[in-house]
């Protein structure tokens, strides 16, 4: 038993009065935990910190990973030099997102010897990875939990665990089990939140690595993510982002059938909320039936993120994507003939292998003039099929047509952005802008960011903002008077 505890503790004991049933279980264990963390710092309250890193779906795990911690008694401490318990809640889409935690990691040794009674743990998709983990084992020896995606709302038990273990536990699971509801969760805005509808993906692209470290497509309750909607509106919500790795495919797993396209419907009909945003979405699942839910439903915003990834019909049948360059931009047409002024972003990757010209890509980009883009260079994935792919572009190539890519797209975005000026859109106020203090932000319904004159009274109402400014990647302002 660590140091900083006096508990009696007999861990059979324990282990034998713990509910079997989820999320029963969970609250069981954030007591037992709470017990330990009281007494971490008897000076004061002990402090967590929570590191995400990557996607929507990873910040809005970490609200949940938060909300439990609150619970079992932890403050949120303002940087790692202060916490008392340490969680990085990684990534593995790209190379760089795994550099960067193991960089955090290796500055966190130091602190570890200092502090005894710190206890940092590991979690997300980079753990699913035997490489990762064996990584870790080796150099890192001095992490105390590691766990990965299909067990996450089991961080209580895991905890409690390491609280009574002078061993590091480690517990990766192959494969997903159920879907635990009605665990403690925080919010990071207080008038917007995320939703998940779905987990996993069972497209396969073969540059992924999700499918591999998230499992497979598995569908929430509808009544469950209705009663979550109206819960958070109650608590002052406005906005919710459907969260899922393919929203379109919504539905699987479920005994009975319910596609996005109802549950979008059925998401508008809450009374109280305002604004409804999803993603991400899929091209292959994108059917009339969304598009005519997008159209319909007045509470849902004419925005949608539809990743293109590359142009060239031969690496789209290479990356496993199932649509040529002309569905896709059939697919853009059928949005904007069904739904006037939807702003379409998009994915695109550069530099996969055998892509050795742009030129597809940025047919794509003039054609469809998307009003933003995650843009990026593609990087191996161990364990993806691309991984044993061969005719990999030069580097050099590849930084000429990623710039060549942007020299296209930025163009167009900024000049979407200044069609804007002059004019007077609906903005959800949601706080203070991280540009300028003077300011606040929020987004346009078709998701700009937009940052404006106006009244600190206005946060988390939804104000008219005329547009006095534009810039590549957001839009200047003012409020306007009531």
């Amino acid at each position: 038993m660590n140091d900083i505890n006096d508990i009696n503790v007999t861990a059979k004991d324990i282990y034998s009065q713990a509910p079997l049933r989820e999320p029963e279980r969970q609250l069981y264990f954030i007591e037992r935990c709470r017990e330990f963390v009281l007494k971490i710092r008897p000076e004061g309250k002990p402090l967590m910190l929570v590191n995400t890193f990557g996607c929507q779906m990873n910040a809005h795990d970490s609200e949940k990973l938060k909300g439990m911690l609150f619970e079992m008694g932890y403050g949120e401490a303002k940087g790692e030099s202060e916490a008392d318990f340490i969680i990085y809640n990684t990534c593995c889409v790209r190379e760089n997102a795994e550099n960067k935690v193991y960089g955090n990691l290796g500055q966190l040794k130091h602190l570890k010897r200092e502090k005894k009674r710190l206890k940092i743990a590991l979690c997300g998709c980079m753990m699913q990875q035997e490489t990762v983990i064996a990584t870790i084992k080796e150099k890192y020896s001095y992490v105390d939990l590691v766990f990965g995606t299909h067990n996450l709302y089991k961080l209580p038990e895991l905890l409690f665990a390491a609280f009574i273990s002078d061993e590091p536990v480690y517990e990766i699971k192959t494969k997903h089990g159920e879907i635990v509801e009605n665990l403690p969760s925080v919010r990071n805005f207080k008038y917007k939140a995320s939703v998940n509808i779905m987990y996993g993906c069972d497209n396969f692209c073969s540059y992924c690595i999700v499918p591999y470290v998230r499992g497979r497509e598995r569908s929430r309750k509808p009544e469950d993510i209705l009663n979550e909607i109206k819960g958070l509106v109650k608590d002052g919500v406005k906005e919710v982002c459907l969260l899922g790795q393919n929203v379109n495919s919504y539905g699987k797993g479920l005994s009975e059938r319910v596609s996005f396209g109802k549950l979008l419907r059925m998401v508008n009909d809450v009374e109280g909320l305002e604004r409804i945003r999803f993603m991400t979405s899929h091209p292959k699942d994108l059917s009339d039936e969304l598009i005519f839910a997008m159209r319909d439903c007045e509470k849902v915003c004419k925005h949608i993120h539809l990743p293109f990834q590359a142009g060239n019909d031969e690496i789209l049948r290479k990356m496993n994507r199932h649509y040529t360059k002309e569905q896709y931009i059939a697919l853009t047409e059928r949005l904007k003939a069904n739904v006037p002024g939807v702003a379409i972003t998009t994915d695109i990757m550069v530099g996969f292998p055998g892509e050795y010209d742009v030129d597809d890509t940025v047919d794509i980009i003039k054609r469809v003039r998307f009003s933003g883009a995650f843009t990026f260079i593609y990087s191996k994935r161990v364990g993806t099929p691309a991984a044993k792919m061969d005719n990999m572009p030069e580097e050099g190539l590849v930084k000429e047509n990623f710039n060549r890519v942007l020299e296209v797209l930025n163009p167009i975005i900024a000049e979407i952005n200044a069609e804007k000026r002059g004019k007077t859109y609906k903005v959800l106020a949601e706080g203070i802008s991280g540009h300028d203090k003077s300011l606040l932000t929020g987004r346009l319904e078709d998701n700009t960011l937009i940052h404006f004159k106006g009244n600190t009274d206005s946060i988390g109402n939804t104000v008219s903002v005329k547009v006095t400014d534009s810039k590549t990647f957001y839009l200047l302002g003012e409020q306007e008077e009531i």
